[in-house]
């Protein structure tokens, strides 16, 4: 069933819009705090659409996911109580925010880049490092490590790739959307156990 390839086509319709570097740093900034889609999902078609721009892009989203970021940890360590713990349970998050809480436990400070880089959802570890009361500068060193490594590749690849880059991706991007679907129903899966 092909229902990523009209997405793709809109989305890079948006990419060229006006507005598209505030949609993206806006995006950017939320999705650090309980956005579920991705920053990539923008970034990649706009350093496609604009490749020029495209390390201001990255330059931008990493900053806005930061800053996000750190929005997440001051809800984690101030607000936890009032804003996070009812919203958690309203979702049935509590498995998730244990199993973040264990990584944090296992793996220190370096879950926050492994969080940054990859798709493992940023929000949960932004929270849960305001939660266990991790040392907030490490913290924003590490996320500043881990999402600028990431948004800079993504835009690497979109302008190294260029228009061949952008031809494969109209031709594959139902079946790396498919991909990607189940990826996060592994993951989810994986983290409810």
């Amino acid at each position: 069933m092909k229902i990523f390839t009209p997405l793709y086509i809109k989305v890079m319709e948006w990419s060229k819009h006006k507005y598209a570097p505030i949609y993206l740093y806006f995006t950017a900034f939320i999705e650090s705090v309980f956005w579920p889609i991705p920053v990539d999902i923008m970034l990649a078609p706009m350093a496609l659409a604009k490749p020029k721009r495209a390390w201001e892009y990255a330059l931008f989203a990493t900053l806005f996911s930061v800053l996000g970021g750190a929005c997440g940890y001051y809800l984690g360590s101030a607000l936890y109580d009032p804003v996070v713990l009812p919203f958690i349970e309203m979702m049935g998050y509590q498995d998730k925010m244990l199993v973040a809480q264990s990584w944090f436990d296992k793996w220190g400070i370096m879950v926050i880049f492994i969080a940054s880089f990859t798709p493992i959802p940023f929000k949960v570890f932004t929270i849960t490092a305001g939660i266990m009361g991790m040392l907030f500068w490490p913290f924003i060193g590490i996320a500043i490590v881990g999402r600028s490594l990431r948004f800079f590749l993504v835009s690497s690849l979109m302008v190294l790739g260029g228009v061949r880059m952008e031809d494969k991706l109209v031709k594959y991007i139902d079946i790396l959307g498919w991909l990607t679907i189940a990826a996060v129903v592994v993951l989810y899966f994986s983290l409810k156990h």
